[in-house]
């Protein structure tokens, strides 16, 4: 969906909008959209800049960090966003970002790919860490079985025999 920012004034307008889990890829192999993203969103111009504010739920299958199962999640997101032209963006050269400048982004044109806008919200909010359940047993080292599933025979007290010399120690 594009939103057009010549409809944007100076008063708050009010966008609702859905982008459909196929619309969109994350091109995260630990996470995919299940259902529509239904957002409504604010948007005002204030001279050469756009500002959005807005949340949507988007509802996720994600990998468990432990045991690499796809589990249901539901991510809300609320976002601030300001768009500024690229000539107010930064100075030449490299300089360091300010905390300030992480909700500002730059457009160029009238129009805005608010599929793109989703998926760029959605990768910031993602969760560094997701569990399957709080004690998830994760992974066997040896075999790769997954521990919340079966007991592995595999052997746990295994020594590697560089230091065997040093269980002798006591």
């Amino acid at each position: 969906m594009i939103l057009d920012l010549n409809n944007v004034g100076t008063r708050p307008s009010t966008f609702e909008f859905e982008v459909g889990p196929d619309d969109v890829s994350l091109d995260a192999d630990n996470a995919t959209i299940v259902s529509p993203v239904i957002s409504s969103l604010e948007a005002v111009r204030s001279g050469d800049e756009i500002d959005l504010k807005g949340t949507f739920d988007a509802e996720l299958k994600v990998d468990c960090v432990r045991c690499l199962e796809r589990v249901p999640y539901t991510l809300p997101v609320e976002f601030d966003v300001r768009y500024v032209p690229p000539e107010q963006f930064a100075a030449e050269g490299e300089h360091e970002v300010a905390g300030t400048e992480l909700a500002v982004d730059v457009i160029e044109g009238e129009r805005l790919d608010l599929t793109e806008f989703v998926r760029e919200q959605i990768l910031l909010n993602l969760p560094e860490q997701t569990f399957c359940q709080e004690d998830c047993k994760g992974l066997c080292q040896k075999c790769g079985a997954n521990l919340n599933l079966i007991d592995c025979n595999c052997k746990e007290a295994e020594t590697d025999p560089r230091w065997a010399a040093l269980a002798d120690l006591k």
